[in-house]
């Protein structure tokens, strides 16, 4: 039965979650007052702003407190005139802006946590909150960012989370965030404290970059090793009313923001936006600069693992069935977004889509109709050089394997949308139970102690033959995907994809690693590199203990890691 689709009415608010005010005791300036923070908010055209001092909840309640005072003035009909205009701007402003409650807490390490809390939390539980972090009693309204021992980020984020508040890595990507920048090891804690399911989002400062190192692309889930896509948003930190003109990294209220599509400006739109996978619900606040062109900025990553182009959708050609092949392969893997009215090419015009509304009430009435389990993705348009495009938002599913028509079942391969075998089926249906098993039972290690004693893997992504044995005249090959590790048995040259096929023929046209040119660096191996349309790919290889020599196929550059960095950017160089 077709499901009728309702929404509330969106709109974009302006949104700033980490602003300290003279409650923190690194605030820069003297003689602020919390109706001053309120007053730039409100010069700033902000919907939604939250006071997250140091360990401390002191800002936020001083001004409830001196509100308090005000209105007890007013009852006893004993105000001046200068507290009754005081009174009345805080009930306007308040009426403009809301305030949310949370904190900066400096867990181990000094990382940095915004917890951010809905206006009904009592303090007296957010207090409670911080006194279970460890923040001493006698601190507790000192406002500072050096407390010494407190918890690690991964309680931190848990006890937030469990008390109903919004978990934010704080600047992520900059001093005391927890992408660790600087730091001499990372690996497996890097991958948990910014993987954690109690973590709502990243806050980073190069939100609007459109460089491919840009700390929202490493956390779009296209890494093999950070699969979870992270919401990424930007706040301004701000330890001033107004930016410091001598010292321009030093930010005001409002001055770096996010906007935010919302139903109503309240915390839990907010919470359930960060929890969901509606990423094109979040975006950098530009002013009056030139709007981002998420389009252009899309085919300039290409197509990959997350993200795919479709010129048209129409039924005829089999358009509509490949787009929502594309749906369903990217929910059974690690979600993504799906571009439909152009193609991967910046170069070439858009197609376009030129009825907006009834194309996304197809979309929707064919995806509720034909996708098992029920799928919630959501659809926007763009405009880009003159033309709306369509971007479909798909989840990772929580509940895979996702299928059109009951039967078939799609993965996303890399850059390809393939038809899933029967091993990759079963795995599917392993990894719905991994991921309702309790938090608990998968995180098993302390994952700085891991990342020490860690050897060199294999590369992360591509494909390695494991084990070929001929049957009746015919070779089959055990494939390992190396992104996630899968193997599929009985793999045929006439039954393998795209980059299957093209490991089988090598591997069945090399006599021996004799016949292979390699070029080593201890026991790594750079083999060849080539393209395979917009992607390049690198050949490699590893001895291993037992004197054998594993060949790893297809490796992209998302799946270069430490050394095999190295050995692949001088292999190159060398040629």
């Amino acid at each position: 039965m077709n499901r009728k689709y309702s929404s509330p009415k969106r709109s974009w608010h302006k949104v700033d979650l980490h602003i300290h005010t003279p409650a923190s005791s690194d605030y820069h300036v003297q003689d602020v007052n919390y109706i001053d923070i309120l007053r730039q908010a409100a010069q700033k055209n902000l919907d939604i702003i939250a006071f997250t001092d140091h360990n401390t909840v002191a800002g936020y309640r001083t001004m409830l407190n001196e509100i308090e005072d005000l209105e007890l003035l007013e009852r006893l009909d004993r105000m001046d005139d200068k507290e009754k205009n005081l009174l009345a701007e805080y009930r306007k402003l308040l009426g403009q802006i809301l305030v949310l409650p949370g904190f900066e807490f400096t867990a181990t390490f000094g990382f940095h946590i915004l917890g951010v809390f809905s206006p009904d939390t009592p303090i007296r539980s957010i207090d409670h909150v911080l006194l279970n972090l460890n923040i001493p009693a006698k601190d507790l309204d000192n406002g500072s960012s050096t407390v010494g021992a407190s918890t690690d980020v991964l309680t931190a984020y848990k006890a937030i989370t469990d008390a109903g508040g919004i978990t934010i890595a704080a600047h992520a990507n900059s001093t005391h965030g927890i992408a660790m920048r600087g730091f001499k090891f990372g690996g497996q804690t890097k991958v948990a404290y910014t993987q954690d399911e109690n973590l709502y989002a990243l806050e980073v400062t190069d939100l609007s970059s459109t460089s491919r190192r840009s700390t929202s692309r490493f956390f779009n889930g296209s890494k093999p090793e950070y699969p979870r896509r992270m919401h990424c948003i930007q706040g301004s930190d701000a330890h001033r009313l107004i930016r410091d003109t001598q010292n321009t990294s030093h930010l005001g209220v409002g001055d770096r923001i996010t906007e935010m599509l919302l139903p109503t400006a309240d915390f839990h739109s907010v919470r359930d936006l960060l929890r969901s996978a509606n990423f094109s619900h979040t975006r950098p606040y530009r002013g009056t600069k030139r709007e981002i062109d998420y389009v252009r900025s899309a085919q300039q990553e290409g197509a990959s693992i997350i993200q795919s182009f479709h010129p048209r959708i129409t039924k005829r050609g089999g358009h509509l069935f490949s787009v929502i092949s594309d749906v369903c392969a990217m929910a059974n893997t690690n979600g993504g977004g799906i571009f439909v009215g152009t193609t991967s090419d910046v170069a070439s015009p858009h197609t376009g889509v030129t009825n907006i509304s009834r194309t996304t009430a197809t979309l929707r009435g064919e995806l509720s109709r034909r996708i098992t389990p029920s799928l919630n993705c959501s659809i926007d348009s763009l405009t880009s050089r003159g033309k709306k495009v369509l971007r479909i938002n798909v989840p990772r599913g929580d509940d895979p394997p996702y299928a059109i028509d009951d039967n078939k079942i799609f993965v996303r391969d890399e850059s390809e949308t393939t038809a899933a075998v029967r091993d990759e089926i079963v795995q599917l249906t392993q990894l719905a139970r991994k991921r309702n098993k309790p938090h608990s039972e998968l995180i098993t290690t302390n994952p700085a102690r891991k990342s020490r004693s860690r050897k060199i893997g294999p590369p992360r992504t591509g494909v390695e033959i494991v084990a070929t044995e001929e049957r009746d005249g015919t070779i089959y090959h055990t494939m390992r995907d190396l992104r996630n590790g899968n193997q599929v048995k009985n793999v045929t040259r006439a039954s393998s994809r795209r980059l299957w096929h093209y490991a089988i023929m090598q591997r069945e046209n090399d006599i021996s690693m004799k016949d292979i040119k390699v070029k080593w660096q201890g026991n790594l191996g750079f083999i060849k590199q080539y393209r395979k349309g917009p992607i390049t790919r690198t050949d490699l290889c590893q001895r291993a203990k037992d004197g054998n020599i594993r060949i790893y196929y297809g490796v992209t550059e998302d799946g270069l890691h430490g050394p095999w960095q190295k050995l692949a950017k001088t292999s190159k160089q060398s040629e």
